[in-house]
């Protein structure tokens, strides 16, 4: 059977595959194109995209909707979700494991079903999760793999000015990668 983003969404509504599971409201599979050019990959949901089962519908997604209006883009035209796609407890960072068994079970699946140009990883764990190391501080504003763009995620704009002006180059420097595309 073929696979599509509703049908892998139907699959993680369902997923019981690692501990977050137990204390969600509503995963929070992504939205947006399934045919996009360009995918975003944010951390986990935070309390609020938890209760709307939707990315990036917070404070943060206040934020990413900025950034990605200064990459000369829109939201409708792109696809965004998560490293792992239940709130974990406390807002803490994913584990290991639970980021590796997201991919393997879902993230994987929605980036083959999807064909994104380029990936956005938004933040430390999306890095971890894509690419296995590297610090967000050196690599920044840049094309790993001619295949993923790495930046600060939102919720770290919000909270110091400097990586937020980091952040804006990152998208304008974005904006001009995507034109080539």
């Amino acid at each position: 059977m073929t696979q599509t983003i509703f049908s892998l969404a139907e699959g993680i509504r369902k997923c019981t595959s690692c501990p977050l599971w137990k204390g969600r409201t509503l995963t929070v599979p992504g939205e947006g194109m399934n045919t996009s050019k360009i995918m975003l990959i944010g951390e986990a949901p935070g309390v609020e995209e938890d209760r709307q089962g939707l990315p990036f519908f917070g404070k943060s997604g206040t934020v990413l909707d900025e950034m990605i209006n200064l990459a000369g883009i829109s939201r409708k035209d792109t696809f965004i979700t998560g490293a792992v796609k239940c709130h974990p407890p406390k807002n803490r960072n994913p584990s290991n494991k639970e980021l590796k068994t997201c991919r393997e079970l879902w993230l994987d699946k929605q980036i083959e079903v999807i064909k994104p140009k380029l990936i956005i990883l938004l933040g430390k764990s999306a890095l971890f999760s894509m690419i296995g190391k590297g610090k967000i501080t050196e690599i920044h504003g840049k094309t790993i793999s001619k295949k993923y763009f790495v930046t600060y995620h939102p919720s770290a704009a919000m909270r110091f000015p400097t990586i937020k002006q980091e952040m804006e180059q990152d998208f304008k420097i974005l904006g001009k990668l995507l034109k080539k595309l």
